[in-house]
């Protein structure tokens, strides 16, 4: 079971082309200036199975995936369970966004589990000081977009260059 704030269907902001976007609830960050606080508090997300959110994910057959929240990190043995679901049933594109770095989650191997079956993961903690609109996908210029199977494969934090 996942504590889930939200799923959104069809939306163009949580990366590239149209995605149906599932919101965790839960982040242990508390980043100044987040724009979702209120996914901070695991208790304010509604309970679902990955049956569930699956049935919800195929229902779309020409939307990819992202991960959002909250931090999808903070719960990943239910978001490694659902994202190898869409992986086997599925040719869907997965992107996560997280607080944590890409370096940190290799060391973690509850969160190690999960990075297995994303596409790009958007990294790092917001950081009111360096937000920059300008960027792609992401809020302050700390934040890597983060080519995962390339970065498992090479073990070090390989970037994904998003050309629009």
């Amino acid at each position: 079971m996942l504590s889930i704030l939200n799923i959104l269907e069809d939306t163009t902001v949580d990366g590239p082309g149209l995605r149906t976007a599932i919101y965790a609830a839960g982040c242990p960050n508390a980043c100044p200036g987040c724009h979702n606080p209120d996914s901070w508090d695991i208790r304010r997300g509604r309970r679902m199975s990955t049956e569930e959110i699956l049935r919800k994910v195929l229902d779309d057959p020409f939307a990819d995936v992202t991960f959002s929240g909250g931090d999808p990190m903070f719960q990943p043995e239910g978001f490694a369970e659902l994202a190898k679901a869409i992986k086997e049933k599925s040719r869907k594109n997965i992107w996560c966004y997280t607080g944590y770095t890409f370096e940190q989650l290799i060391s973690n191997p509850r969160q190690r589990e999960l990075l297995q079956y994303l596409d790009v993961l958007v990294d790092g903690r917001f950081r009111q000081d360096l937000r920059d609109e300008s960027l792609y996908f992401r809020g302050s210029s700390n934040q890597r977009l983060i080519d995962v199977p390339t970065s498992l494969r090479k073990q070090k934090a390989v970037v994904y260059h998003y050309v629009p």
